[in-house]
């Protein structure tokens, strides 16, 4: 029998951002606790990163993790760090330091290599099969998880508060979305959640989410469509 060898590879993770204008840990322990109040289940043992670029002092790292997982989260690391000194202090509790999407793409891009003196025949791709949507048939009841891995999900009714539909790619609802929606559930950034009617416990999108109490007024209980817009949710009615 032939072992393989150990691999490292690079991958995508779902990971939430907790961005904090200072360091008072009970107004964060407070913060936390609300949310998992609202979606125990989607936070218990989630991997929580810490956005520090509002801080003008360096925090205590070592109580902020402490609080950070008393309230069942995991402290991965900090993002957002503009000195060396807060990034030293959060690596010496264990954390680590992490770059957004938006901090790697500020930096220069390397010069394109130059056009080749003929051009070059290259044959077209075939294209990459497809994979059907999940479709489930009738309610998602109270307690119900459906997943659809690497695929989009289709649900022929209604979530109820207590569900939880997940996908890969976008998820669309043809009824009455009461429970919890998490679409791009790997990272996928074009996910979309569609839905007849926003009642939603919760939100998500590529790792972004939102709460019921953050939804817009004018919204609730009308048909509409949830996408990434510059690393927020944007909920349009559909018209």
């Amino acid at each position: 029998m032939v072992e393989r060898d150990n691999e490292l590879k690079g991958t995508t993770f779902t990971i939430s951002v907790l961005h904090i204008s200072d360091g008072e840990p009970e107004r964060i322990r407070q913060l936390l606790a609300e949310k998992v109040a609202q979606a125990p289940y989607f936070f218990n043992c989630a991997p929580l990163v810490i956005n520090v670029s509002r801080l003008e002092h360096i925090p205590d790292f070592e109580q902020l993790k402490e609080l950070v997982e008393s309230e069942e989260f995991v402290l991965v690391g900090i993002t957002g760090a503009r000195s060396e000194e807060m990034k030293t202090a959060a690596k010496a509790v264990g954390l680590a330091v992490m770059a957004s999407g938006k901090s790697r793409k500020s930096e220069p891009e390397p010069e394109p290599a130059p056009a080749p003196a003929a051009p070059e025949v290259v044959p077209e791709p075939e294209p990459a099969p497809l994979t059907p949507s999940k479709v489930h048939v009738g309610p998602v009841r109270s307690g119900q998880q459906i997943y659809a891995a690497g695929t989009s999900l289709v649900v022929l009714g209604s979530v109820s508060p207590g569900a939880e539909v997940l996908a890969d790619d976008s998820i669309h609802i043809y009824g009455t979305l009461r429970g919890r929606a998490i679409a791009g559930a790997r990272g996928n950034t074009r996910a979309r959640i569609y839905c007849q009617q926003l009642q939603a416990e919760l939100l998500s999108i590529a790792g972004t989410f939102q709460l019921s109490d953050a939804l817009p007024a004018g919204l609730i209980q009308q048909p509409v469509h949830i996408r990434l817009d510059n690393e927020q949710l944007r909920i349009d009615r559909i018209k």
